[in-house]
C-alpha cells in the first residue's frame, strides 16, 4: 500500500505548475532541503508561489534549490541557521531583495540532539538547544517575518509534532518542544489577526523522513506505533505539504489560531 501510494503521487507529478492559487505570493519556507520542509516547499511552489528555501548546508541548499527550479517552480535558496539572529535576518533581507514581499512563513527548522533518553536525564545544553531551535527561534523568526508580511494574505505555518500531544520515550525534551509550539500558535494568532496575518500549526505524526529515522529503524517503537495508526501506514512528506498549501491559501482565510494533526488517525488532541 505504501508503494503504490508513492507510486500515484509520482504519476500525478509533473514538470509544470500545477495551478495558480498561490500566484503572486511569495514564502519562505525554514529547513526546507529535504523531508516535510521540502515537500511543503515544492507544493508551494507548484501552485504558483515563489520560494526561499533554506538551511544549514550551502550544498543541500542548492540541490534543492536546483530540483524545484528543474520542475519549474520559481526557487531562491540561502543558508540560514535559524537559531543564528544574524542568519534568520539575513533570510527575510535576502527574500525581500529577490523577490520584493514575504506573504507565507512555514517555519519548519528543527533539532533533537538526544535520543533514547528519558526526559529526566535531559542535560541543560541539550534542552537548550532543541527549545532554542524548537521554539526559540520559530517565534522569533515569525516575528521578523510580520514586520515584512502582506497585511492583506499573510500566513504563517509552525510545523509541529503529534509528539506535542503524546510524549514518545526517549525524546521527552522535542516533545515538550513541540508542544510549546501549540502555544505559540494560539498566543500569536491573537495579536496577528488585527493585522489580517493567519497563524496555525500543523502536528505531523509518523514520516518517513531522515529527521525520523531513529525510530522508523526501532522495531519495537515501530510494532507499537502501527497497533495505533488506524491507517496502518507511516506518513509522507507530501502528506504534510498539501494542508500546508491549503492553510497559505485564501480557501483558509476563517482558519487561525489551529493545531491541524496529520496522523493517520492517531489521536492528537490535549
Amino acid at each position: 500500500m505504501q508503494k503504490l501510494n508513492m507510486k500515484l503521487r509520482r504519476a500525478l507529478s509533473s514538470n509544470t505548475i500545477s495551478s495558480n492559487r498561490l500566484m503572486e505570493r511569495v514564502a519562505i519556507v525554514s529547513g526546507s532541503t529535504d523531508g516535510i520542509g521540502f515537500a511543503i516547499a515544492r507544493d508551494l511552489g507548484k501552485n504558483g508561489a515563489k520560494v526561499v528555501v533554506s538551511s544549514r548546508k550551502k550544498d543541500n541548499v542548492l540541490r534543492a534549490t536546483d530540483a524545484l527550479r528543474n520542475e519549474g517552480i520559481v526557487a531562491k535558496g540561502i543558508v540560514c541557521h535559524v537559531s543564528k539572529p544574524e542568519d534568520r535576518d539575513n533570510l527575510i533581507d535576502f527574500t525581500l531583495k529577490e523577490f520584493g514581499s514575504i506573504d507565507i512563513l512555514v517555519s519548519n527548522a528543527a533539532a533533537n540532539p538526544i535520543m533514547g533518553l528519558p526526559i529526566l536525564k535531559t542535560q541543560p545544553d541539550a534542552w537548550d538547544k532543541i527549545f532554542d531551535v524548537n521554539v526559540k527561534s520559530a517565534f522569533f523568526l515569525a516575528k521578523s517575518c510580520i514586520e515584512h508580511m502582506n497585511k492583506e494574505r499573510g500566513s504563517i505555518i509552525f510545523i509541529s509534532s503529534v509528539a506535542g500531544f503524546h510524549p514518545v520515550h526517549g525524546i521527552g525534551a522535542y516533545s515538550a518542544s513541540k508542544a510549546a509550539l501549540y502555544g505559540v500558535t494560539k498566543a500569536l494568532s491573537i495579536e496577528c489577526a488585527k493585522l489580517n496575518i493567519r497563524v496555525n500549526c500543523i502536528a505531523p505524526g509518523i514520516i518517513n523522513t531522515n529527521f525520523a529515522t531513529s525510530l522508523l529503524s526501532d522495531k519495537k517503537f515501530m510494532d507499537y506505533a502501527m497497533t495505533n495508526i488506524p491507517q496502518k501506514r507511516i506518513g509522507e512528506p507530501e502528506d504534510i505539504a498539501g494542508l500546508a498549501t491549503f492553510l497559505a491559501s485564501t480557501e483558509s482565510l476563517y482558519i487561525t489560531g489551529e493545531t491541524i494533526p496529520v496522523t493517520g488517525g492517531i489521536l492528537g488532541r490535549l
